[in-house]
């Protein structure tokens, strides 16, 4: 799991203080992402598509000059069709069908997710989550600006609380794995590319070394040559060491990714695994 989780009461040292939603905001460059067509595909061929990630350039009265992550192109595109996102998960401004219509788009999958700022009062938020269908989660904030959707397990801040729900769903309906919109999306003017040639050699099993069969040439005396029979056995010794409780060194370097430092508070006597959380309706 993520970070540090500690049990019992938080100590009064330990409060954040300084969690204005200015703060949270103040530290990314703009990134825009489309809310929908610009122009309407009903009038004319559109210029940004949406969910397409836009990088600002300059803001002029009603209207954005935006350059799109995607083509490069740069154009006009009204305030009304973009949300500024933060953080690449932290999305102001828009509201439940919106996240919907975002969260199905191709380049997402089970798992990813967008904290939503509610576009009718700041400071108030949601957690959208794509699984079986697109599941939504109310987040609270205590007075001391401590955030929770459970009030089993409260968080100094956002961003801790998307660690743990990294790590762990403690009760969503899954584990958070990418924030929206986070995945590749091929250009729509992007030519198709061949596909990668493979160079294979030829593989002479009457010249073969007896000894290959178990071991690599550079260990049996013999010249460099790869035994494919070696390779499978290799790979068998990792699926069995997977199941029988090993630990692969480049499976434990993927699991010991992301450690960070975060600020967890789950009251004494709480049982995680059997949390439930109310959905936002």
């Amino acid at each position: 799991m993520m970070g540090n989780m500690m049990r019992g009461e938080p100590a009064q040292g330990n409060v954040n203080t300084d969690n204005s939603d200015s703060a949270l905001k103040g530290s990314d460059d703009d990134m825009l992402v489309v809310m929908q067509d610009y122009p309407s595909s009903d009038i004319t061929e559109p210029i940004f598509r949406l969910g397409e990630k836009l990088r600002s350039v300059s803001q002029e009265a009603y209207w954005w000059r935006v350059r799109s992550v995607q083509t490069g192109k740069e154009n006009y595109i009204p305030n009304s069709h973009v949300a500024k996102v933060y953080h690449g998960w932290l999305f102001e401004g828009v509201e439940r069908q919106k996240a919907e219509e975002l969260l199905r788009l191709p380049a997402n999958r089970v798992g990813s997710f967008m904290v939503r700022e509610s576009s009718k009062e700041k400071g108030v938020y949601s957690l959208s989550v794509k699984h079986r269908s697109i599941k939504h989660y109310r987040i609270f904030r205590l007075d001391n600006s401590w955030y929770y959707i459970s009030p089993r397990l409260t968080f100094q801040c956002l961003e801790d609380m998307i660690n743990h729900y990294s790590d762990c769903a403690d009760g969503l309906c899954c584990v958070l794995t990418s924030p929206c919109l986070s995945g590749t999306v091929p250009s729509l003017d992007a030519a198709p590319q061949a596909p990668p040639v493979v160079m294979r050699r030829n593989f002479d099993w009457k010249k073969v070394d007896r000894r290959e069969l178990v071991c690599t040439g550079s260990h049996s005396g013999t010249d460099n040559r790869d035994s494919m029979v070696s390779y499978g056995v290799r790979n068998s010794l990792t699926a069995y060491l997977s199941f029988s409780g090993g630990q692969d060194p480049a499976q434990e370097k993927t699991n010991s990714r992301k450690k960070k430092s975060k600020s967890v508070y789950v009251p004494p006597g709480t049982n995680l695994a059997n949390l439930d959380y109310e959905e936002e309706f």
